[in-house]
């Protein structure tokens, strides 16, 4: 995996880390470019709180915002989830590998 890829991936995995954060990446995929203001309105914390959540999913590659007016309204990009997923597979099937080879030291 190159530098670029793993850079990618801690700044999703960081992201996703909170909870909150998580939750907002939820609701701005179930409900399409939404502006922080909206979101605000069905989360418990601040639309500031929001805006600074956004701004992380945002460095992480996770969403992207678009101008419409006096708002920005944010929508999923999936570039980065698909990479950090692809990761994620990598390193379960290396894990199967080894378990495995364990397996098949155990019983031989």
């Amino acid at each position: 995996m190159s530098r670029a890829s793993t850079d990618v991936v801690g700044d999703v995995l960081a992201a996703l880390a909170d909870p909150m954060r998580r939750r907002v990446l939820d609701l701005v995929a179930a409900r399409g470019p939404v502006s922080a203001s909206a979101l605000a309105t069905e989360l418990p914390v601040s639309r500031q709180a929001i805006v600074k959540h956004l701004a992380v999913l945002e460095k992480a590659g996770l969403v992207a915002s678009e101008r419409a007016g006096r708002e920005n309204n944010f929508s999923v990009r999936s570039g980065a989830l698909d990479a950090t997923a692809t990761w994620m597979a990598s390193l379960a099937s290396q894990w199967d590998r080894r378990l495995a080879a364990i397996k098949k030291i155990a019983e031989g």
